[in-house]
């Protein structure tokens, strides 16, 4: 074959195409067009959806912020109409006795944060959910795992919900406050710092204790009302009743007119009488209301006073049950001492009968 044919046969044949990939298709004009048409018939038909739900959650916010603000506002001026009462009451005799400020400030304040958080807690809460419900977001799954979370919290944190509830309610009630003598069970003393979970006493040594307030069970408050001073005097059984009433009614009658006693004594010093009578005693209860807290010292001052005007008469206190009765001309100084044992004898019979029965066996080696 000829070269002229050969060329001719192969400018004939197909020529092969490439076996790489084809190059991506443009974007035209007219594409670009449709996407605009459908974006802005897609805002066209939901705009008016994405406003309401907008006016609806800014005006939920609106309702929000202002109710929070006139909720807190009320709070606040009603702890403060509450203090001023309290500074108005501290003017007056009685006011300046029964009422401690510190007292009354630390509570109200304590009342005033409680309410404040509980207010905020509830409003935000609530617009919140409201916000989250605008949106259609449906909210029964949020509040099934708060619920289930709420549990796992409460049985893990139970002891502080406790104390916490227990602190609020002791507030409330003013159960105590600042500067009070109490007695909690687990433990007593003056009340330092009355917390929403501890309470803070110092006891009588000077020790700080830290009571927490869902261990309470029972409080005693030795500073609310009045309280009652009460003195045993224990004479000798042969003693003259009317002398010894004479003498206490002149103590008392004298220690109630000098200062600074007349404003701590609350009510006239009392000789209740006999409170018991013993074969070679017997006790003479006095007894007087005095100031919360002041009970301890009126007690040491009539013992002191009792005991010098028992002297001057000569009146003799005993010791009580214990008490060993001497005659004053011919004292018995041995009354008091008990008999010798008859052990101490070793030649007793007692002692005898308690000496060890040899053994046979001894006896015969003795021999």
């Amino acid at each position: 074959m000829s070269l002229p044919a050969v060329l001719l046969a192969a400018g004939s044949s197909p020529s092969p195409t490439p076996s790489g990939s084809s190059t991506p298709a443009v974007p035209t004009l007219q594409d670009a067009q449709q996407s605009a048409t459908n974006a802005a018939s897609w805002v066209e038909q939901n705009w008016s959806t994405w406003l309401a739900i907008g006016l609806k959650v800014l005006l939920i916010l609106v309702i929000a912020v202002v109710l929070r603000k006139v909720l807190l506002r009320a709070i606040t001026k009603l702890i403060d109409r509450m203090n001023r009462t309290v500074e108005s009451a501290e003017g007056t005799t009685l006011g300046g006795l029964l009422v401690n400020a510190e007292r009354r400030r630390q509570r109200s304040q304590a009342i005033g944060s409680v309410l404040r958080s509980v207010a905020s807690f509830v409003i935000l809460g609530t617009a919140a959910m409201t916000v989250l419900s605008a949106f259609q977001i449906n909210l029964a799954p949020l509040l099934a795992s708060a619920g289930v979370a709420g549990v796992a919290i409460g049985f893990g944190a139970r002891n502080l919900v406790t104390d916490f509830l227990s602190g609020v309610f002791m507030i409330l009630e003013d159960q105590y406050g600042v500067g009070d003598t109490i007695d909690s069970g687990v433990a007593s003393g003056e009340v330092v710092e009355v917390g929403l979970r501890v309470t803070k006493l110092r006891g009588a040594s000077g020790e700080i204790w830290y009571v927490r307030n869902g261990e309470i069970k029972r409080i005693g408050n030795l500073s609310q009302g009045w309280a009652t001073a009460g003195v045993d005097v224990i004479v000798r059984a042969n003693e003259d009743l009317d002398k010894v009433r004479a003498t206490l009614d002149e103590v008392a009658e004298k220690m109630a007119k000098e200062e600074p006693w007349n404003e701590v004594l609350w009510s006239p010093i009392e000789v209740l009488g006999l409170d018991s009578v013993l074969i070679d005693s017997m006790v003479v209860r006095v007894s007087a209301k005095t100031m919360p807290g002041k009970a301890l010292t009126v007690e040491r001052e009539l013992r002191w006073r009792i005991k010098r005007a028992f002297d001057a008469a000569h009146i003799r206190i005993v010791g009580g049950e214990t008490a060993v009765l001497l005659d004053e001309e011919n004292p018995d100084r041995t009354a008091g001492v008990a008999a010798p044992a008859v052990f101490a004898d070793s030649d007793s019979p007692q002692v005898a009968a308690t000496a060890p029965i040899a053994s046979p066996r001894s006896a015969t080696a003795g021999k």
